[in-house]
């Protein structure tokens, strides 16, 4: 963070704001940077520009946000790292790489946790998910928002519509041991290969089936090579947006007021583009020949049972929370 750094030519905000002008050249108070380790033109990404260019419309150009994107700060784990001691100021990251400090996250990270995407969102815009925001400060971090990364679900060279379709299948799964447990306890094999080698795995035999989102699996063209898509939305996992504690707490309670409602506000209009960019890719996939599959009712009750020992060894302290969320 720099106080007091003069940037020339500021010009229109990249998203043509309603009602947001040029503004004249200025001397901000603050010059803040934000890391977001996906390209330009992603969701998350788009969400950044448009919460730096709410700042700066709100503030009149006396708080700037410069977003830098793919992985300009290095890995998530290094953004998170820095965003501890104030390296960075702001970030977009995974909840995979914060569990590993803060555990009750994990009940986040769970299969098969909400009924579907409305249910997720009652949860985290509600009581439950500021709670949950609340935790970063013990890590040295301020819980802004909550991000939308989309739903996973099963993909395969065969047919899926239950659970002994995939009994002995090979599967390519992230490196996440709560999702290799997963897959063991519905009864297939994981397999950690590279994201990339994804396409011709399917194509060699190598794996049966793999597990990712619309967007992913479709502008992967993984759909030309497993062209059956089981929609059984088995991991929800949210994103979330942060700020440096030392950061915030170094900012005028006015600034911080204005930075919280903006993020918020940039939390909406990420979850729209998502859904707009999940909408698009399902279509397209669709048109190229994939097979949507939904699974039904009483075969997705058979999943969640399977994976009940999953929240027992992962999230044993914290399941009186894991039932007040699935109530929710």
């Amino acid at each position: 963070m720099r106080r007091r750094t003069f940037l020339a030519g500021l010009g229109l905000a990249a998203l043509q704001l309603a009602g947001c002008a040029a503004q004249p050249q200025t001397v901000p108070d603050f010059v803040l940077t934000y890391a977001d380790n996906q390209p330009a033109g992603y969701p998350t990404t788009q969400g950044a520009q448009y919460f730096a260019d709410l700042v700066q419309q709100q503030t009149g150009g006396r708080v700037v946000v410069q977003v830098k994107v793919n992985g300009e700060y290095g890995s998530e784990q290094q953004v998170w790292e820095q965003l501890a001691i104030g390296g960075v100021d702001f970030a977009r990251v995974s909840l995979s790489v914060a569990a590993d400090d803060l555990p009750r996250l994990n009940v986040l990270l769970l299969p098969y946790l909400y009924r579907d995407a409305d249910h997720m969102w009652r949860v985290l815009d509600g009581s439950i998910g500021e709670a949950f925001l609340q935790d970063f400060t013990a890590q040295g971090m301020v819980g802004l928002s909550w991000y939308d990364a989309g739903a996973r679900s099963f993909y395969a060279r065969q047919p899926v519509r239950s659970l002994s379709d995939l009994q002995g299948k090979t599967i390519r799964v992230q490196d996440s041991q709560i999702v290799i447990d997963m897959i063991r306890l519905l009864g297939a094999v994981p397999e950690t290969s590279a994201y990339s080698d994804v396409y011709s795995a399917f194509e060699t035999g190598q794996i049966d089936a793999a597990e990712n989102n619309w967007p992913a699996y479709y502008s992967m063209e993984h759909y030309k090579v497993a062209r059956y898509y089981m929609a059984d939305e088995h991991s929800r996992v949210p994103e979330v947006q942060l700020a440096s504690g030392r950061t915030w707490n170094a900012l005028p309670e006015e600034y911080r007021k204005i930075l919280q409602e903006c993020a918020r506000a940039s939390a909406q209009y990420e979850r729209q583009l998502w859904a707009q960019e999940e909408t698009t890719a399902r279509e397209a996939a669709l048109a190229g020949g994939c097979r949507e599959l939904p699974l039904p009712e009483e075969e997705m009750q058979n999943f969640r049972q399977l994976v009940q020992p999953l929240y027992q060894k992962y999230c044993a302290d914290y399941l009186p929370l894991v039932e007040e969320i699935q109530r929710n």
